[in-house]
């Protein structure tokens, strides 16, 4: 059987995450049983989400075992199989983790999913046509819910996520204005992506700062924000809101070394009568089969061209996932594997 190199919790950060929390090991891959796979990964998926899992605290999902392999993402190509739905080849995305190989249980419903790469490269199974692009479709159309000539803004916005809300909001008529970190990432987004104006956040030292910035881009104020950082941008947007207004609550980077994310001026959500709520896509499984066709088609289409940062080996996955953490990559962060 193949060696199968992977990477473990082997300690839980007590602040900031450190290549030190995790381990190297290299196991053998077991025989299968009836019914299982053996995958070979060739793409692994970096996520925000990972930091939360790496406490032992509550939160909406159980936290990573120690000694385990990290959880996450994975697209890549069945080498042996033992059940009748998979044949040697056929190219899938599931949730194999940080390794190069995994044993998938398929009689499982959704543990694996063929995919066609005839026109979405493989890698993009893992953003924007996948878990990231399905959180974006997710809490635009579902919470965020605009309508055409309304202004839609989004945090992080050069992100996997969050170019996917631009691209998404676009597509329905909205004004979408991004707040990024740095110039050539405000570069990308409005001139790769198409966002009517992007933000430095790193340009403004507080969410007064940044609030004015706004004020300007969003002259009619802001209908809709996507949220993925919290703190001094969720306060900035805040001040910015129209009556009504719906905030989708995604991640809150900001916090998740574990420092309060106190919130400035909370009475605005009942002055402006907001609706702000937080989701977890995978709660929602009933529409990732609409959101993938539309994320498809414009992928496919070549009207979203989304971007991706490409560590390369299993070893560089600690150094890359606190890259993540810290801003570091430019749209999707992935682990190239093979």
């Amino acid at each position: 059987m193949a060696q199968n190199t992977r990477i473990v919790l082997d300690n839980r950060p007590t602040s900031e995450a450190t290549p030190g929390n995790f381990k190297l090991e290299t196991v053998e891959t077991p025989s299968l049983k009836d019914g299982e796979v053996l995958v070979r990964h060739h793409y692994l998926s970096l996520d925000p989400y990972m930091r939360g899992r790496m406490n032992d605290a509550k939160s909406y999902a159980a936290p990573q075992p120690l000694g385990e392999v990290m959880i996450g993402g994975t697209v890549g190509e069945v080498v042996e199989s033992r059940h009748p739905r998979f044949a040697p080849g056929d190219a899938v995305v599931g949730m194999g983790g940080w390794q190069q190989y995994s044993v998938v249980d398929a009689t499982q419903p959704g543990a694996l999913r063929k995919v066609e790469t005839t026109h979405v490269p493989l890698s993009h199974y893992l953003g924007a046509v996948g878990m990231p692009g399905v959180t974006a479709w997710y809490g635009l159309v579902k919470i965020i819910d605009p309508k055409p000539g309304q202004t839609v803004t989004v945090s992080a916005a050069s992100g996997a996520v969050g170019s996917a809300v631009g691209a998404l909001a676009k597509a329905r008529g909205c004004r979408v204005v991004g707040i990024a970190g740095g110039p050539d990432k405000c570069a990308y987004v409005k001139d790769e992506l198409g966002f009517d104006d992007c933000i430095d956040y790193r340009e403004h030292k507080d969410y007064l700062s940044l609030a004015k910035a706004l004020k300007q881009a969003c002259p009619h104020g802001i209908d809709g924000h996507f949220e993925n950082v919290g703190g001094m941008v969720l306060d900035a947007v805040m001040l910015r809101t129209n009556a009504f207004s719906r905030i989708a609550v995604c991640g809150m980077i900001a916090g998740y070394d574990g420092q309060p994310l106190p919130m400035a001026n909370p009475a605005l959500i009942l002055v402006n009568r907001m609706r702000v709520e937080g989701f977890i896509v995978s709660e929602h499984m009933e529409i990732w089969p609409e959101a993938l066709t539309e994320l498809g088609q414009l992928v496919g289409s070549g009207r979203f061209r989304p971007r991706e940062t490409v560590a390369q080996g299993i070893e560089s996955a600690p150094e890359a996932f606190i890259g993540l953490l810290k801003g570091r990559n430019f749209g999707k962060q992935l682990v190239k594997l093979v």
